[in-house]
């Protein structure tokens, strides 16, 4: 803060308390500031991965999963363990995800981490890039386990061959009508490029989705019977050749 001089500090010590603070509102942008992020939880801490687990093994391609652990025993990177090959080779190890200069990075094999947390309506954020060519998802209200979960998730993929994209609901849930997947597969061409960050945001209310891709609006669509109520968050690593990075990823919880 930079002080006034002291003829100035003169005139507002002689002035009444309610007037000085119109006059100057100390702190008023930092406390806006800290308004706009309230009751935001950050699902990633920026250090380590803690309040996240991997299905073990996370699909039929490995045998197991490993974990990295830093100096005070905490969790920065879960390893595949594939299968031994069929000369009986052992297994190669292959770091999924892991906590990289403060990012959350995952590559490799298909496979998906998920949040301890579980929760039903929320906002669901994510700054994140993709690298070209690479698939990923951000999912929701999904169940833990192996393999691709069940749960709904927002596509996040600029181009790769699957043509759906990020900003995009993906229409792996049930009961999805050829008139619901116009509704949900809008993004022919991704809203972002290859390995640029964007920011991606679910708000689910009871069968109530809506998507926004760096504060643009790409999905607002409804389920008349959601076919998932509530679950744990998750990020998916789609195929080997994909990289994904997560900056932020966090939840605010909706009341109801």
């Amino acid at each position: 803060m930079v002080p006034f001089p002291a003829a100035v500090r003169t005139i507002l010590l002689a002035l009444p308390l309610s007037l000085v603070a119109a006059v100057c509102p100390v702190g008023a942008g930092r406390a806006e500031d800290k308004k706009t992020e309230e009751g935001w939880v950050q699902l990633f801490n920026g250090k380590d991965l803690t309040g996240w687990k991997i299905p073990d093994p996370p699909s039929g391609q490995f045998k197991a999963v490993k974990e990295t652990k830093n100096d005070e025993g905490k969790v920065v990177a879960f390893v595949g363990v594939l299968k031994d090959g069929k000369d009986g080779t052992p297994g190669k190890e292959v770091v999924l995800w892991q906590v990289k200069d403060g990012l959350l990075v995952g590559g490799g094999p298909a496979s998906h981490i998920f949040t301890e947390v579980e929760a039903d309506d929320f906002k669901y954020r994510v700054e994140a890039k993709i690298n070209d060519k690479g698939n990923s998802g951000q999912y929701f209200r999904t169940k833990f386990g192996p393999g691709f979960p069940l749960g709904y998730e927002a596509q996040i993929n600029a181009t790769h061959g699957d043509k759906i994209r990020t900003g995009s609901l993906y229409p792996s849930f049930a009961n999805v009508s050829a008139d619901d997947r116009k509704k949900i597969l809008v993004m022919n061409d991704a809203p972002h490029k290859a390995d640029e960050f964007f920011t991606q945001e679910v708000v689910a209310e009871g069968g109530h989705i809506q998507i926004f891709v760096n504060g643009k609006q790409t999905i607002d669509f409804t389920q008349e019977k959601p076919t998932f109520t509530k679950g744990h968050f998750a990020l998916q690593g789609h195929d080997p050749g994909s990289v994904m990075t997560f900056k932020k990823v966090e939840y605010k919880p909706l009341k109801k």
